[in-house]
């Protein structure tokens, strides 16, 4: 297959190393000129990784070059700049194409799903959701990873399975979109209130508590957001939540023990302008999600009240042992 990935972060060119290895013709596209020129002289994406790609992969500044005649796309942009990328990618986009939502994340100012912004900035009529336990390092390593792919229609399922599945790759279908998004969203924040237990000095067994309570948190937030219960128990739910929040590799955990470790706010800013952070801007997004919906959600609010109101991170413990 010819396939465009839009946005050269590290997943996104994870993910066209594995298309690449399975035979696929892969286009990158990314809005710097400067980077794309660095990639045909040097064949990496520094600052963004030094991992060597190889010839097979081309990158371009130019969506007309990625989009006109591919027969899949995958979207890895930041999930901050998806609306505006989708509008970029209006003229070029071919409404019958299957596109592949590989970021994560809900809209800032109008809480919407990545999935309806596509769906309505490029009327895509075949969309698919990757979302699961899968570091970027680790599918460059090779390593066996999975992925669950919530799909809009059998075409879209085809094209992101014939896409990304191999012997080290596996992915489950389902159809739960909303209920896929959620949980591949949530489990950034849950990884920084993560990080700010290991920053305060708390063990394995404190974090694991910690997601065996957020674990029972999202069962319900999908219930009352009409979503399947089941995702939670999937690749994109306890999996990607039992790996974001449990490794330091991930950078929102990263951001949470800074948080527990008192770190300056200058510090703390000087993180998040240098790491793209997706639980962060998530956590606004959540918050403004359960309150729009009137939904209680007291484990996004704690962390909210610690990352952006300056609250005490020590709170974190108090609250999981009063937990009802």
């Amino acid at each position: 297959m010819k396939i465009s990935v839009i946005g050269t972060g590290i997943y996104g060119t994870s993910l066209a190393l594995d298309m690449v290895s399975n035979g696929h013709d892969v286009t990158m596209w990314t809005e710097s000129e400067e980077l794309a020129k660095h990639f045909r002289e040097k064949h990496d994406l520094k600052p963004i990784t030094d991992v060597f790609i190889p010839d097979s992969i081309k990158v371009t500044n130019e969506l007309k070059d990625a989009l006109e005649n591919v027969d899949f796309v995958v979207l890895a942009t930041s999930a901050k700049y998806v609306r505006t990328t989708c509008q970029n990618m209006k003229k070029y986009f071919n409404t019958l194409t299957p596109i592949c939502i590989a970021s994560k994340g809900i809209e800032n100012d109008t809480y919407s799903f990545l999935s309806d912004i596509v769906r309505s900035e490029l009327k895509a009529k075949h969309i698919a959701v990757i979302s699961g336990p899968t570091f970027a390092v680790d599918l460059i390593n090779n390593e066996p990873v999975a992925l669950s792919a919530a799909v809009t229609s059998n075409k879209a399922f085809k094209y992101t399975f014939m896409a990304f599945a191999n012997e080290r790759v596996k992915l489950r279908e389902n159809r739960d979109l909303y209920g896929t998004q959620l949980c591949g969203s949530i489990k950034n924040v849950i990884a920084i209130a993560s990080g700010m237990l290991d920053g305060l000095g708390f063990s394995e067994s404190t974090r694991a508590f910690l997601i065996t309570e957020s674990m029972h948190d999202i069962k319900e937030l999908l219930e009352k957001m009409e979503c399947n219960p089941k995702t939670i128990v999937s690749f994109a739910g306890i999996g990607d939540l039992m790996l974001t929040a449990g490794s330091p590799k991930s950078r929102n955990y990263r951001y949470g023990k800074l948080l527990g470790e008192r770190k300056t706010k200058e510090e703390i800013d000087d993180y998040l302008k240098h790491n793209t952070t997706e639980g962060y801007y998530t956590l606004l997004s959540i918050k403004g999600l359960t309150k729009n919906r009137k939904i209680k959600m007291p484990i996004i609010n704690i962390i909210y009240d610690i990352a952006i109101n300056g609250k005490d991170p020590e709170e974190i413990v108090d609250f999981l042992i009063t937990k009802a």
